[in-house]
């Protein structure tokens, strides 16, 4: 074998890099592997004609700034990560319909007061429960941070300081809010975001849904001026600083065995010894193609049994690059979702098909005004698929047909409901499918969020059995299949938790 490292990970995502950084903070030798030229998986950027396009974020939550860091600007503070970040001035704008099919169209501004404010403009009748619902977010929020510290929990001390939280983390999100009556159309509005979780009101647990609404409306959303590759170009130089080492095009083949301990990984390049191995990977691939099947525990064979009807959300991304400024154009919002109905449950049934209504349009120039060439802008468009296996059934020829229809759809999204045609000035297009992130990312039917968090299976029962789901000794899976599931600040905040529980395995003498 070559030369040992107390730690190998696997994969250089967002989770990847945030693990191997917190490694190496923590004194551990550390060696990141990746398949790929370069690192990030989805955030990076890629380049058509004198265009730069971001492959996949929107916004990122709970980054925080000042006196109120978030978990994400906590773990970048600590590791010294410092990115440019530009804050998203608003949540949202929505046009859909109402549950009762009535036209819907609002604007939501970020900041508590400002959003409450909007949805009684909308909704009247709304604040005092409305009130009540941030109150018991801010709750979550602090039980959160208690919870995830990193020692043990006491249940009586969370009896007496986050009562609500224990009162509501079993339940859904439709049924909370409307115990607190909080009247359909304003949670039609409050659910617009349902869709990050991946998983409809009345099977998202609360404690997720709710702290997800306090991370983008009370702390607000941010993006990285200068795309994501940014964010892992500032990871990997941290990493390179503090004496990390990087393989890049190897790919990992193997993981290898002392009895039931990890003992290495056997890569394109050669074997390397580890005492611990966090691996980016998708659970079911380590257990069916990556170690002796012997060795893989009972518990994961009848998890997987569960999980595997329940991948989370696929996407398709549409780039538009156009010669026209968005001022010049009037595209005046940053993210405006387009969907059939805001009716969680029906919209997420319509998920199924790829001819569904639901689209989710970025103009990243409102709020980075140098994201493209002067008198130009650069807009996103992600559809979103509860389903995969229509795409991966197509014939080529159906896949490009396919792709092109996605094109017309978003042009007429547009059009129809903003009354701007934006086709004579296309000067670069591009098209992501789930086959395409399926690629980049090695994710069943290209899912980057992992598997559903649905109520049996949210946040809360995954960390509650977070040593159960680490019962390898030596190996953890990171990234959007681990305990945090979905999106750019749940696989940050995994990597750096998972980091942790490594590091005190190898001062413990070896797990």
């Amino acid at each position: 074998m070559a030369a040992k490292y107390d730690v190998v990970v696997v994969g250089s995502g967002n989770a990847g890099l945030s693990a191997a950084v917190s490694c190496v903070v923590q004194g551990k030798k550390t060696l990141l592997i990746e398949k790929h030229n370069l690192p990030g998986g989805v955030a990076s950027s890629f380049s058509r004609g004198r265009f730069e396009f971001d492959p996949s974020v929107h916004e990122i939550c709970d980054v925080g700034a000042g006196d109120d860091l978030g978990h994400v600007g906590l773990i970048m503070e600590k590791n010294g990560i410092d990115v440019d970040w530009v804050t998203v001035p608003d949540c949202y704008r929505c046009i859909s319909k109402y549950s009762d099919g009535t036209p819907m169209d609002v604007t939501i501004p970020a900041g508590r007061e400002a959003y409450i404010d909007a949805i009684e403009k909308y909704v009247p009748g709304s604040r005092e429960p409305l009130e009540k619902f941030f109150d018991l977010i801010y709750e979550i929020r602090l039980a959160k941070v208690y919870m995830f510290d990193g020692t043990p929990n006491d249940p009586k001390y969370m009896q007496k300081h986050f009562p609500n939280t224990l009162k509501t983390c079993g339940y859904d999100s439709l049924s909370v809010m409307k115990a607190l009556k909080i009247p359909q159309k304003a949670i039609d509005i409050i659910g617009v975001y349902w869709p990050y979780l991946g998983v409809p009101l009345d099977e998202v647990n609360f404690f997720h849904f709710g702290n997800m609404i306090d991370m983008y409306v009370t702390r607000r959303a941010v993006v990285p001026h200068h795309t994501s590759h940014e964010i892992t170009m500032t990871f990997m130089n941290r990493f390179y600083e503090l004496g990390g080492e990087a393989w890049f095009n190897c790919r990992a083949e193997e993981f290898l065995f002392d009895g039931d301990k990890i003992c290495g990984v056997r890569t394109s390049m050669g074997d390397v010894e580890c005492d611990q191995v966090l691996a980016n990977i998708n659970p079911h691939i380590i257990y069916a193609n990556m170690m002796p099947k012997e060795l893989v525990p009972e518990r994961e064979k009848k998890l997987y049994a569960a999980r595997k009807n329940n991948l989370s959300t696929r996407f398709s991304m549409i780039y538009f690059a156009l010669n026209k400024s968005c001022e010049e154009l009037g595209l005046t919002d940053y993210c405006v979702f387009f969907a059939g109905t805001a009716d969680s449950r029906k919209e997420y049934e319509n998920l199924k098909s790829i001819d569904n209504d639901y689209n989710i349009l970025i103009s990243y120039n409102n709020i980075i005004p140098d994201a493209s060439p002067e008198g130009t802008c650069v807009i996103s468009f992600t559809k979103l698929f509860s389903d995969g296996k229509d795409w991966s059934e197509m014939t080529a020829e159906e896949y490009y047909k396919a792709k092109d229809k996605m094109i017309e759809k978003c042009i007429e999204d547009v059009k129809k409901n903003l009354n701007i045609d934006i086709t004579p000035y296309i000067e670069e297009v591009e098209v992501a499918t789930p086959m395409t992130f399926a690629r980049y990312l090695g994710t069943p039917e290209g899912t980057p969020y992992g598997f559903e968090v649905k109520s049996w299976d949210g946040v809360i029962a995954r960390m509650t059995d977070i040593e159960a789901d680490f019962n390898i000794k030596g190996l953890r899976h990171i990234g959007a299949g681990s305990f945090f599931g979905d999106g750019y600040s749940s696989t940050w905040i995994n990597g750096d938790m998972t980091a942790g529980l490594a590091c005190a395995d190898l001062e413990e003498g070896g797990k």
